[in-house]
């Protein structure tokens, strides 16, 4: 059984009320990366919480993710850790870091490629985390019923 946490944000990042973790490591992890790197824009919230997601990443962020020079490894997708299910975070990671995906190997960070995994429902975070003037609630739709056909 998969257990959601919410942390409610402050009123200064009022875009997102509230981000949802798969688990208090995660959360934890989260914000103890951010404050590692005293960088929260929406690129780190975005990495640091897709990497967040597995017990494993999280184990080997230092290898997929260069603290002094503040970027992404993508050597790191080749090692031996890596799992099916690690991999496809690391690439939506890297993918949300700056648009990396791997030469020879585009059809591996598709929708349909990442998305084929348990951590699925997790990644819609790791999108809201980055595009949070994009990912906002959406007024309900109407429909019209005058001259509707029956």
């Amino acid at each position: 059984m998969t257990v959601s946490y919410v942390f409610l944000r402050s009123e200064k990042e009022q875009n997102m009320s509230e981000i949802r973790f798969a688990s208090k490591e995660q959360e934890y992890f989260f914000f103890s990366m951010l404050a590692k790197c005293g960088n929260s824009d929406s690129y780190h919230r975005a990495f640091f919480y897709c990497v967040g997601i597995s017990d494993t990443a999280r184990r080997n962020v230092g290898r997929i993710f260069d603290f002094k020079n503040d970027c992404i490894n993508p050597d790191g997708l080749h090692e031996g850790w890596q799992t099916g299910g690690t991999v496809r975070l690391t690439r939506l990671a890297f993918n949300l870091w700056n648009g990396y995906v791997e030469e020879t190997e585009e059809r591996l960070s598709t929708p349909n490629e990442i998305f084929d995994c348990g951590y699925a429902p997790y990644f819609y975070e790791a999108i809201r985390q980055r595009y949070p003037e994009y990912c906002r609630e959406l007024a309900p739709v109407h429909e019209k019923r005058e001259n509707q056909e029956r």
